[in-house]
């Protein structure tokens, strides 16, 4: 049986990932473990997006966390956030309105001193 043929419920992949499958088709994969005596679930992707094999690589890294005694939620979240805070540095939006106007200045912009 293929994943996409699954029918609607729950299906254990092993070590901790699970696949949740709907009944309109679509589902989502999802990891299970425990930390601090908790137990925690991560989503890791809808099924049309992340193969069986993606899935089991998100799932080896997030347990690889575990066992280091870092909660991989909290770290995904970390890196969004580090992620966006360094999305709108001024240095790159000038950077990037620069380049989209160097057609319009004299000698594309090197004569001038657009970025001192």
């Amino acid at each position: 049986m293929t994943v996409n043929a699954a029918k609607p419920g729950k299906y254990n992949d092993g070590a901790g990932l699970w696949l949740h499958k709907r009944p309109d088709g679509g589902g989502q994969w999802f990891l299970r473990f425990t930390h601090h005596g908790r137990r925690r679930e991560m989503g890791l992707g809808a099924l049309q997006h992340v193969t069986l094999k993606e899935a089991r690589e998100a799932a080896d890294q997030a347990q690889s966390l575990v066992r280091q005694g870092i909660d991989p939620i909290k770290e995904r979240q970390n890196r969004e956030r580090e992620a966006i805070k360094n999305l709108h540095c001024l240095r790159d939006v000038a950077l990037d309105a620069l380049e989209s106007r160097k057609a319009e200045l004299k000698d594309e912009g090197k004569a001038g001193r657009w970025l001192v």
